[in-house]
């Protein structure tokens, strides 16, 4: 009777696959590094004298007629984002549909995680709000802790894990793709103050017209573009975060080609194309301006920098992203390999699945959205769940570094040992052999 063969958690995935990874760490990599500039621009812009920064952020522009009129941190959060979520949607379609991750058993895994990762932190806030001298209505915060930052995790993760296996890296993409998508439902469920029921209806419309023509592979941008904008802004006026909208048009966007565009092995389809078409716009531009106008915040010096801390909203998010992310992670893949038949591939240690874990933590994106969301623009809890992002992202991102760059160096002498050559078809030899 042949025996059982165990699933082995983050097993080495396709060529086809480790390549498309490859390629997103470059664009993200780019993006991270934008991301950080913009960062360190907001930060010293907010703590220049006058109020410039303020001023830029709360002016306001749009067709009140339409309910658009609104400031340039609402638009970023609301416009650009959706953007960003447009990518994770495609992604997310195309990673199930036709990546390494259409078989359920390797999906178990990040979608689990993901959820571990975004439960724990969120348990950890809620602790240490309930325990403190928190103020009213600190607990809607709950959910900033729980999303991980896709641009500025895998920026880190290309600059120090090279040598790191793919299938890692395809692991924490999935994780951060999975958690904001988790995250923006959570908006949308959580963070939902009116919502108004006829122009959700009505976004179904164009939403289904965008649907219709890109599975009949329309590229016309004459056509989409103005379907997907009244999408969102319907969306909006629903009083659902518009953010959503991105992710729903994402989602219903073909991934393979059909049997009368040529099938699947003429080439890939149209999710593809949009992503490389969208995917700069959403690192190099995106991204980076909606950072610049939300993580700006007044220090205050290093007494003010000190009491902002010391609030406990601040300090449920720095232990939500430094704790409760690597918590999350570890329990659950432990918990997946102890009540499961999988267990870790022989070429990983636990030890990276902890720095996968910490590098999780680096929130700032969707974090700094639901804090404005939770708190409202300008308050003075938004300001601590400002601080509280920047300083839990970055003590993550530090102690990720010395943890993953550790191991870097050790795949990096097992790559020297071993031969990753490449045959004539220009596929290592490593991924011919299969899986171990």
């Amino acid at each position: 009777m042949p025996s059982h063969t165990p699933t082995r958690l983050f097993a080495r995935g396709s060529w086809p696959e480790a390549r498309r990874i490859a390629e997103v760490l470059r664009y993200e990599t780019v993006g991270g590094a934008l991301l950080l500039v913009a960062t360190a621009l907001a930060l010293v812009w907010a703590n220049l004298p006058g109020d410039t920064y303020e001023s830029v952020r709360q002016f306001h522009v749009g067709p009140a007629s339409l309910d658009l009129d609104l400031s340039i941190e609402h638009w970023a959060a609301d416009g650009l984002l959706a953007v960003f979520f447009f990518i994770a949607g495609l992604e997310l379609k195309r990673e199930f549909v036709a990546g390494d991750l259409r078989d359920p058993r390797a999906a178990a895994l990040p979608i689990a995680a993901a959820v571990g990762g975004m439960a724990v932190p969120a348990g950890i806030y809620v602790l240490v709000n309930s325990l403190g001298d928190a103020p009213a209505g600190a607990l809607t915060g709950w959910a900033i802790p729980t999303a991980t930052d896709i641009a500025f995790a895998l920026g880190v993760l290309a600059v120090i894990g090279s040598h790191l296996p793919s299938a890692l890296r395809t692991f924490l993409l999935t994780l951060a793709v999975v958690d904001d998508l988790l995250a923006i439902t959570v908006i949308a469920i959580f963070y939902t103050a009116d919502l108004r029921v006829a122009p959700l209806l009505l976004a179904l419309l164009p939403l289904a017209a965008f649907a219709f023509a890109v599975q009949r592979r329309v590229r016309s941008w004459w056509l989409l573009v103005p379907l997907a904008l009244l999408t969102w802004g319907l969306v909006h006026a629903s009083g659902v975060h518009a953010t959503v909208a991105g992710v729903l048009l994402g989602l219903s966007v073909p991934v393979l080609r059909s049997a009368a565009a040529g099938g699947p092995e003429a080439g890939p389809g149209l999710a593809e194309h949009f992503e490389h078409r969208w995917r700069p716009l959403s690192a190099g531009f995106a991204v980076p301006v909606f950072a610049l106008f939300s993580a700006g915040v007044a220090i205050g010096g290093a007494s003010g920098f000190a009491d902002a801390l010391r609030d406990p909203v601040a300090l449920g998010v720095v232990a939500g992203l430094v704790v409760g992310k690597p918590v999350g992670i570890l329990l659950t893949t432990f918990l997946v390999s102890r009540f499961t038949s999988a267990e870790l591939d022989d070429d990983l240690s636990w030890v990276d699945v902890v720095g996968l874990g910490i590098l999780a933590g680096m929130g700032f994106t969707v974090s700094l959205l639901i804090g404005s969301l939770a708190f409202g623009e300008g308050s003075e809890a938004g300001q601590h769940v400002t601080l509280g992002v920047l300083v839990g992202s970055t003590v993550a991102a530090l102690i990720a570094a010395v943890v993953l760059g550790t191991r870097n160096r050790t795949y990096r002498r097992i790559e020297a040992e071993e031969s990753v050559d490449a045959d004539e078809d220009g596929v290592p030899d490593v991924y011919q052999r299969g899986q171990r």
